[in-house]
């Protein structure tokens, strides 16, 4: 059915969120007092730039009353605010108590409500986010021949199969409606999706019910007074997708997963759980459980509910990534795939993602470059602790090249110093994502963390120096093994610089052209 103001009054009242509506010197409860409250909207958006005849204007954030000047000779048929504009505009307006929500739910009805018409799986977590929507998305693929839609924090994907670099880890609702609206048009039967916490602290994903909400795991991050002011929020954000969903997967071993298990018992929803077992089998109980066979193959065993599924070896290294493959497994069980058949579940083992543990080796030298998305704690920790698991008794001398972002999570840059200082031989500080910071700040403050005597650091701002000064300081001492963990931007091709993207060459092809691979 075609949103019309009329309807869209009426969702808004049905989410309690309608004020009024007003044009001009008309205030009214009653969409029927508003001229053509019945002609359907031809458009949806919430750039006054992309206005057009019979356009729906969602204004969100910061807007201004000057953003509207001369909207109406560009056919703006209504809006949508928390304030009242009809000094600027004989457009009328559905004055709401909380756009972001509003825009949600108008952006799907407008759209046909797309959701429906899909199996949405909702990933949540601190690390391992990215991975595990690949995974999951490989393994509908292989179930549903090609028809799983993705969006994640590097891609997103309408078609099963063409991938377009992302802009944010859940996109804003309004786009993410229309993305889904292609995606069903596209016949995909199945969207994987990240969630950040920041969907849910400003709504992003108001008003989406998940069939399948994965939990993964939660640890202390995105602290600062621009993102989560204490890690009870930071938790709490995440923690509505579980009353926002059909069905749940847990990370047996997350923190506070008895708290979550208490949420979707609240909302009665049914849990599955997943976890790691060591190599003798042994850990926290759960449905679905990973199990390393051989690290330096990266192989491990799937068991789903005391039924061996078999061996698998993946693509991408590490223990956390046998773990993330068990929550993919977990998360498509859910989902109504059947496990009796282990075939298609092999799908997630050619999984490789760009700037995911992508290895390197310099034909000049011994010295191996990991390049990985790792920044924080919590992941700069399980990095080190793979290449300690797979090359400690080589005594390598370790490189970190990190940097931190600007103007947020600022408990990063101090833990990501804690994590690696007593693990690693150098630290090379160099730029990453900032707002107004300036690098060169972000990276003294990284280096004044430092408490460990022994370990060097150099502060480095331009990242492609950085990254080269690693490869010929590793190059000057050919004699030992090198590993140099290149961390915290991936496979992006751009540097954020004062709210703009800056290009870059990118972590990866830097190593590439360096060790002329």
């Amino acid at each position: 059915m075609a949103l019309t103001l009329a309807s869209a009054a009426a969702l808004l009242r049905e989410h309690h969120l309608l004020r009024e509506i007003i044009q001009n010197d008309v205030w009214t409860d009653d969409a029927a007092r508003i001229d053509a409250a019945d002609d359907p909207f031809a458009a949806i958006t919430y750039d006054t730039r992309k206005v057009t005849t019979g356009t729906l204007l969602c204004c969100k954030g910061r807007f201004k009353a000057e953003y509207l000047e001369g909207i109406d000779d560009k056919g703006l048929q209504a809006y949508m605010a928390e304030t009242d504009y009809s000094s600027v505009t004989d457009a009328p307006g559905l004055i709401v108590t909380d756009s972001r929500k509003a825009m949600s739910l108008l952006s799907a009805a407008f759209y046909g409500r797309p959701q429906d018409e899909l199996t949405v799986i909702g990933i949540t977590g601190t690390k391992g986010k990215t991975t595990t929507t690949y995974f999951t998305q490989a393994l509908l693929n292989a179930v549903s021949g090609g028809k799983a839609a993705l969006f994640s924090s590097v891609d997103n994907c309408l078609d099963g199969h063409t991938y377009v670099e992302s802009d944010l880890t859940t996109p804003e609702s309004m786009d993410a409606f229309l993305m889904m609206r292609e995606a069903a048009d596209n016949g995909m039967k199945y969207l994987v999706m990240e969630v950040s916490s920041q969907a849910y602290k400003v709504d992003r994903v108001y008003g989406l019910t998940f069939d399948v909400a994965a939990f993964l795991n939660i640890s202390p991050d995105h602290i600062s007074p621009i993102e989560h002011p204490t890690f009870e929020d930071y938790l709490y954000c995440k923690r509505q997708i579980v009353a926002n969903a059909k069905a749940l997967v847990l990370g047996a071993d997350s923190m506070r997963a008895d708290l979550i298990r208490q949420d979707a018992a609240l909302a009665g929803i049914p849990v599955t759980t997943f976890a790691l077992h060591d190599a003798d089998d042994k850990g926290t109980d759960a449905n679905v459980t990973a199990r390393p066979m051989d690290v330096t193959h990266s192989t491990f065993r799937i068991t789903a509910d005391g039924a061996d599924l078999g061996d698998f070896h993946l693509s991408i290294d590490g223990d956390f990534n046998y773990l993330n493959a068990a929550a993919a497994i977990a998360i498509a069980h859910a989902a109504g795939v059947s496990l009796e058949d282990a075939e298609p579940l092999h799908a997630i083992e050619p999984v490789r993602i760009a700037g995911r543990m992508e290895q390197f080796r310099d034909p000049q030298s011994n010295t191996l470059a990991i390049v990985d998305y790792a920044h924080n704690f919590a992941s700069v920790t399980a990095l080190l602790d793979f290449v300690y698991e797979r090359w400690g008794a080589e005594n390598p001398h370790i490189t970190l090249v990190t940097g931190s972002a600007g103007n947020k999570a600022y408990d990063r840059r101090k833990e990501i110093v804690e994590a690696a200082q007593d693990r690693i031989a150098n630290f090379i500080f160099t730029a990453e994502d900032t707002d107004t910071e300036p690098f060169i700040d972000i990276c003294m403050e990284m280096q004044g963390y430092i408490t460990n005597k022994d370990v060097a650091s150099t502060v480095i701002s331009d990242r492609p120096t950085a990254i080269m000064n690693a490869v010929y300081d590793a190059r000057a001492h050919a004699d030992r093994f090198n590993i140099l963990l290149i961390i915290g931007k991936g496979d992006e091709r751009w540097i954020k610089e004062h709210n703009k993207h800056v290009p870059f060459e990118g972590d990866d092809r830097v190593v590439e052209r360096m060790f002329g691979l």
